[in-house]
C-alpha cells in the first residue's frame, strides 16, 4: 500500500494533504509530490498528516528531503498532525520545521481560518496504488 496525496493553494501557502502509509514503496510519490508543491507556489508548504496511518524511517527520512529542498527554494516545510507515535526525528542537516498539532492549528497560526482552508483550490490528486 501506498500514499495518496492532494495539494491545495491556500491564500500565501500550499497544504500537501497525505493518506495512507508513508513507506519505503511511496517514499518516491511523496518526493513527486513535494516537487510538484514546489513548482507551484512561493509559500511554506504545510504537510498534512491528519490521514496519515503511519510511517516508516525511510517516510521520514522523506519529509527530512522535502524540507531541504523547500529550504533551498526559499520555502519552509511545515508538518501538521504527525502520527500518533510522535517518532519524527529528522537529521542533523535538515532545516528546522514547525510541528503543529492539527492542520486547523497549522492554519490559525497563518491567519487562515479552518472554513477558508476547505473551499481552496486543489490543484492535483494522485490516487492510491495497491
Amino acid at each position: 500500500m501506498t500514499i495518496e496525496w492532494r495539494y491545495t493553494v491556500e491564500q500565501d501557502l500550499g497544504i500537501l494533504s497525505v493518506s495512507g502509509y508513508l513507506g519505503p514503496d511511496a517514499a518516491h510519490r511523496f518526493t513527486g509530490a513535494v516537487g510538484w508543491a514546489l513548482a507551484r507556489g512561493t509559500g511554506p508548504v504545510i504537510v498534512d498528516l491528519t490521514e496519515l496511518r503511519s510511517w516508516s524511517a525511510e517516510g521520514q527520512l522523506a519529509i527530512a528531503d522535502a524540507a531541504r529542498r523547500l529550504a533551498e527554494g526559499g520555502r519552509c516545510l511545515e508538518l501538521a498532525a504527525i502520527p500518533a507515535d510522535g517518532s519524527l526525528v529528522p537529521d542533523v542537516d535538515c532545516p528546522p520545521m514547525r510541528v503543529h498539532s492539527s492542520l486547523a492549528a497549522a492554519l490559525a497560526d497563518h491567519g487562515v481560518r479552518r472554513e477558508g482552508a476547505q473551499e481552496g483550490k486543489a490543484v492535483r490528486s494522485a490516487g492510491r496504488q495497491d
